[in-house]
């Protein structure tokens, strides 16, 4: 059965525009409330980041859930991954994030987390929907939920965080440079670093509701990269504004991609004789990742894009690390769900333990020129079905013989194809992406 309103990613779009209205927020708190009452005494967890509408959304939703029955416990601007962490902690059947991730302020959306910290079960998604179409009521005046405040939730979550790494760690004598992009780290992340033991230079941690992921975070690291350049800092930290998503830079000023930092981690892990069967990544992972694992005979699959799908993959396998080339990496082996912090946290871990500096460490990940070409097509049939696609995409494939692979892909939010070709020879790949990408271009005319 197709979802309403529920995305890969809760439910997400333009502040003011339905369905992220005050309005809607306080139906869906009610749709809510009354799902998971259904599965008895409630309790239901609610945060956000930074950014203006926050303060809205939280004050419908709150009126939404008390009013059906549900008790609500609010932590204010916190990590996504914090959130999913609190609301096991506190046993509470429900968590709730405000947050639009690392879109800009204009932009909010709702994410839940089922009592164990993971992504929302489909069939709870699916009753919600049905409750939104449903008449609102509230519960009799003595069953109508409580509000209350977690005070320390900072507290908790940053002892969390340290925990990922053993006792006694510490960083002293590494200097970094941690971007918090105006959003919901900007009091954990620094601190977290610090207690460890490093010097921590910050950057965009002034958060005004309306600066969040502009021109600072993992979406804009130019900032981030002269910063450590001027400062002759050891590396960088860009966390997006919800902090589940995480890039590095190395002290020359390169970025280190969500492949390279995934890489880092597994090969510790690897050594260290700690990482069951292998690594998820997604269809947009650099063929060089896969390659690099491949030498160290660590196992590699790809998911869909996006978190949800190698959260899926690596249940299904009961593997431990996965993520993205966006900087989304899960490391289940600590958390249920992906933490920027937490993978930031296992990268310096693993460069200690080789007593290497980031610009060494990723160099055993050789990144496969990758073309990207967007092609604009009109309505009617797709494009990728079409047999002469279908054929040419085939004859690159095996033209490239294991080294290189082609991908064809619709969007899910423009009417676009995306051609990609990556192999080992970028005029070969740029070659046989501009072929493709004309072939679909004909085919859609």
């Amino acid at each position: 059965m197709s979802k309403k309103y529920f995305g890969t990613d809760g439910i997400r779009g333009r502040v003011g525009e339905y369905p992220i209205t005050p309005d809607f927020m306080l139906k869906l708190g009610w749709a809510a409330g009354m799902a998971f009452r259904k599965m008895g005494a409630c309790k239901v967890l609610v945060g956000k980041d930074t950014r203006i509408s926050g303060y809205m959304f939280e004050s419908a939703l709150e009126a939404g859930l008390t009013s059906a029955g549900a008790d609500v416990m609010l932590l204010g601007p916190m990590p996504t991954p914090a959130i999913a962490y609190l609301t096991r902690t506190f046993q509470a059947q429900a968590g709730i994030v405000i947050s639009a991730s690392h879109n800009p302020h204009d932009d909010n959306g709702i994410k839940f987390f089922s009592g164990q910290g993971t992504k929302l079960p489909d069939d709870i998604e699916l009753m919600i929907e049905e409750l939104l179409d449903a008449p609102m009521t509230v519960v009799e005046s003595s069953k109508i939920g409580k509000v209350s405040r977690i005070n320390d939730a900072s507290g908790r979550y940053i002892e969390f965080c340290k925990g990922s790494v053993p006792t006694g760690t510490s960083f002293s004598g590494l200097k970094i440079v941690v971007d918090c992009a105006h959003g919901a780290t900007y009091k954990v992340a620094p601190s977290v670093f610090r207690e460890l033991g490093a010097e921590v230079v910050v950057l965009s941690a002034q958060p005004n509701g309306l600066n969040i992921n502009d021109n600072c975070g993992s979406t804009h690291t130019e900032a981030l990269q002269a910063a450590v350049l001027a400062e002759q800092a050891d590396l960088g930290i860009a966390f997006d504004g919800d902090g589940d998503r995480v890039l590095m830079v190395d002290h020359t000023g390169t970025v280190v991609d969500g492949d390279e930092l995934l890489f880092i981690i597994a090969r510790d892990l690897h050594g260290r004789g700690k990482l069951p069967g292998g690594v998820v990544g997604t269809l947009m992972s650099n063929l060089g990742l896969e390659l690099a694992l491949a030498d160290l005979d660590i196992p590699f699959v790809r998911a869909n894009v996006g978190d949800r799908y190698v959260i899926s993959e690596l249940l299904e396998r009961n593997w431990v690390i996965g993520g993205e080339n966006s900087g989304h990496i899960v490391c289940f082996d600590h958390t249920t769900t992906g933490d920027a912090i937490i993978a930031a946290l296992q990268v310096l871990m693993a460069l200690k333990a080789r007593n290497e500096g980031l610009a060494q460490s990723r160099q055993a990940l050789r990144k496969c020129p990758q073309v990207l070409i967007n092609v604009r097509f009109g309505g009617g049939a797709n494009p990728i079905e079409h047999a002469t696609v279908k054929q040419a995409s085939e004859r690159v494939t095996q033209a490239m013989a294991g080294r290189g692979r082609v991908l064809l892909r619709k969007s899910g939010t423009e009417p676009l194809v995306r051609v990609m070709v990556e192999g080992e020879d970028e005029a070969q790949v740029r070659g046989y992406a501009e072929e493709l990408a004309k072939l679909v271009s004909e085919v859609s005319a």
